[in-house]
């Protein structure tokens, strides 16, 4: 990808005085266990963290899981109770929550499922100052690993994001729970990780940090490793190369946000995802579904206004990977082809919101833009 403005430092270098913003990465968990049936032996490092924890899911996943967690709380005697994080990752769900981890005395949060679930117990704990330890039930996301959490209306609509104070104290990533969920989401934790690249490459400029070079190669690194692997692991579930890519999806792709920090972060791709969220028709699709579609939309924008041949190719090479695993190409394939101009033009607009992550591309967009680009993510490379 073509190398983009730098993003200034707020850093002043004075002579011999160095005065800064301090801004500190976050990068990782305080510890990962991963394999096969590891959740059943991971016993006594979860109890390591309290006596009275407050089980966070949604009822479906929970119910996925008591095999798994019940003899842990058994065997260690804690006081657990368990609570929704229905609907949604909302403000409203949090209120109840805390008001049900105050009343349980909870002295820890064990969050259990997907996306949504995970960022609803992550942000739980850090609102009460406890730890947290996260299970993922699929590959869909990274949201076990990360320092951020994002909040949604009661309706599902994404409205903004949290920076939380630390990853989790705990991932536990159970390949044999995982294989248990539905390929689909398998499908679009490799749309939501593969972003990495395509953002970070973006977003981090002409930077010269360490860190942040670091992370844009890691994000590299991933791109190549889904794009090798993923056609074999959606095919060969538990097989060698599904376990790379869950490693892919849930673990490698949130080492990156975290090396990188703010010079990798998100930029059309999920802005886009964000702006569909406020479309009803669009809940049914998956985070990494929206983001993947938003990736395609980020590249054509890239050739709509800077004219950028190697953003042409890029898509194309996307547009043929898509189709080898099944990730949406277009509106019709997130079944928004229906869709009214103006529900349209409503996500478009929130998308270009002032404080949108897609105004870290290197030129301005409009929602005028931004629509077109909508409408044509399949274009023939001219």
């Amino acid at each position: 990808m073509k190398k983009q403005a730098a993003v200034k430092s707020k850093a002043k270098v004075t002579g011999s005085n160095k005065t800064s913003t301090p801004i500190p990465l976050i990068i990782s968990p305080g510890k990962v266990l991963r394999g096969d049936n590891i959740l059943s032996q991971s016993g006594t490092e979860i109890a390591r963290l309290g006596n009275r924890p407050l089980i966070v899911s949604g009822d479906r996943t929970l119910a996925r899981v008591e095999s798994y967690l019940q003899p842990i709380i058994k065997q260690h005697k804690l006081q657990a109770e368990q609570a929704s994080y229905l609907p949604d990752c909302a403000e409203s769900s949090l209120e109840q929550l805390q008001e049900a981890a105050q009343q349980h005395q909870a002295d820890f949060i064990i969050g259990v499922g997907g996306g949504k679930a995970l960022d609803t117990a992550k942000l739980l704990a850090h609102q009460c100052q406890i730890p947290i330890v996260t299970i993922p039930t699929s590959a869909a996301t990274c949201a076990g690993w990360t320092a951020l959490s994002n909040i949604y209306s009661e309706a599902g609509a994404f409205q903004y994001d949290v920076a939380l104070d630390r990853c989790p104290d705990l991932i536990i990533v159970d390949y044999g729970l995982i294989a248990t969920a539905p390929k689909r989401t398998l499908v679009a934790g490799i749309g939501d990780a593969i972003a990495k690249w395509y953002e970070a490459s973006v977003s981090s400029g002409d930077s010269t940090a360490t860190m942040t070079i670091a992370a844009v190669q890691q994000a590299r690194v991933l791109r190549d490793i889904l794009f090798q692997k993923s056609p074999s692991a959606v095919e060969n579930i538990q097989g060698e190369d599904w376990r790379e890519v869950v490693d892919a999806t849930v673990l490698l792709a949130g080492v990156i946000g975290g090396i990188g920090g703010a010079n990798c972060r998100t930029v059309a791709a999920h802005a886009v995802h964000n702006g569909l969220t406020h479309i009803p028709q669009a809940h049914d699709a998956l985070h990494g579904e929206k983001v993947a579609y938003g990736i395609l939309v980020q590249l054509r924008l890239e050739e709509m206004v800077q004219n950028n041949q190697l953003a042409v190719s890029a898509r194309q090479q996307l547009l043929k990977f898509y189709r080898s695993i099944g990730l949406p190409q277009t509106l019709e394939d997130l079944d928004l082809g229906d869709v009214s101009l103006a529900q349209l033009r409503h996500a478009a607009t929130i998308a270009c919101q002032p404080k949108s992550d897609i105004h870290r591309l290197p030129f301005p967009v409009t929602p005028e833009q931004l629509m077109a680009a909508m409408v044509s993510t399949t274009v023939e490379k001219s």
